[in-house]
């Protein structure tokens, strides 16, 4: 049993860095000609609110106070039970660009629908939309580590787990309709449960000696990426979509931990110590081959961007703190993004290949957060008053 637990904290010890005593706050970054000023309106309170966070959080654009100066002006206004349209004029002609309707479930989810059209509209840069992206995540608020839902602004939260035991990393699967985490709720170890959240039943996924967690879907849904202790030191495996068929693909006496699907499905990429720093091998099996030099002492957490196939982003110590890095695989260059005076981890692209949601941590508490990489604009999108936030995962269309 002490052999588990020690092999758990060494791995868990490069996925939880130290935290910094800070305040989590927003991370402003001063309008730039990389930013579009827009108008952005509501025709109901609901949609104004809606409007004024969703591009207030948008690194691309920049909300105009007074709407004096600004590039589109954008309303949102109901279009009947479901529906929200938008319209996008030019300022300060008022020459049309575009009108759409979207539809969703609720006005709230048409209204993320028609965000993301008006941000095909004008974003010039071929961005698509994030705002109609889900999320998954590590919610404390009843003084436990349960398991989450909402939409990419935080609305729409629903708990899925009320196990009452310590929790981690939870993913999606492609389609949306699985989850699959680490947790201690039926054996005292730390086994992989799957989730379906069509009758929200939950299934023992792998449950071996030792450590299972770090479980990842790869992106056809077809293979889970997982790290097991069963053998020794924690080595990555792969399984089938079920939890059969496990097949290990690393053999060395050190530690890895957080492996990540190329978006094709041929490569993982994964942190492994002493460091940690990145490593990518073939997901078929091979030789891993580092991928992080001069970039950080530290370089752990990966996500490789679905938009971007030479895009990861990463958690890396700067000084004394943990910051949010890019990794272009083409070059080999790692660069800070995120400029925060709190300790920011756990980071997961959002569709655009621009944006990313991660974790920002103090002493006492943590919040998700999206981050703008190209400016380094961070919004915090949990509040305060729902409690610590931590380790979200993002699903898209």
């Amino acid at each position: 049993m002490h052999r588990i637990i020690r092999a758990l904290l060494i791995s868990l010890s490069i996925c939880a860095p130290a935290l910094a005593q800070r305040y989590i706050g927003e991370v402003d970054v001063a309008a730039d000609n990389r930013m579009i000023p827009v108008r952005v309106s509501g025709a109901t309170a609901e949609l104004q609110a809606l409007a004024l966070q969703a591009f207030g959080v948008h690194g691309r654009y920049h909300v105009v106070p007074g709407g004096a100066g600004y590039v589109f002006d954008i309303r949102f206004s109901p279009a009947g039970a479901g529906q929200v349209r938008v319209d996008i004029s030019r300022g300060p002609s008022g020459s049309p660009v575009a009108s759409e309707v979207a539809s969703g479930s609720s006005q709230r989810s048409a209204f993320l629908a028609a965000a993301d059209a008006a941000v095909a509209k004008t974003n010039g840069l071929g961005l698509r939309g994030f705002f109609t992206s889900r999320l998954v995540f590590i919610g404390e608020r009843t003084g436990h580590q349960e398991i989450y839902t909402s939409d990419v602004l935080f609305g729409d939260v629903t708990q899925v787990t009320r196990d009452r035991a310590i929790a981690m990393t939870p993913r999606w699967s492609p389609d949306g309709e699985r989850i699959l985490y680490t947790s201690y709720f039926r054996s005292g170890f730390p086994d992989i449960f799957e989730i379906d959240l069509g009758g929200y039943q939950r299934t023992t996924f792998v449950s071996f000696k030792g450590t299972n967690s770090g479980a990842h879907f790869s992106p056809d849904g077809r293979q889970v990426a997982m790290v097991l202790s069963g053998e020794g030191e924690p080595e990555i495996y792969v399984c089938n979509a079920y939890g059969r068929g496990v097949s290990r693909r690393t053999y060395s006496d050190t530690v890895k931990a957080s492996p990540c699907w190329s978006p094709d499905g041929t490569r993982l990429i994964f942190a492994m110590s002493p460091g940690p720093q990145l490593y990518v091998m073939p997901a078929a099996g091979g030789t891993p081959e580092r991928v992080t030099y001069g970039v950080a002492k530290y370089c752990a957490e990966p996500d490789w961007s679905r938009a971007d196939p030479n895009k990861v982003i990463f958690t890396m110590k700067v000084d004394d703190n943990y910051q949010i890095g890019v990794l272009d695989l083409s070059t080999r260059h790692g660069e800070q993004v995120s400029k925060a005076p709190f300790d920011g981890v756990e980071a997961c692209w959002l569709p655009d290949g621009r944006h990313a949601v991660y974790t920002a941590r103090t002493a006492t508490t943590s919040r998700v957060c999206i981050l703008d990489t190209v400016t380094g604009k961070s919004t915090p999108i949990s509040p305060a008053s729902f409690g610590p936030a931590l380790q979200a995962n993002v699903w898209s269309r």
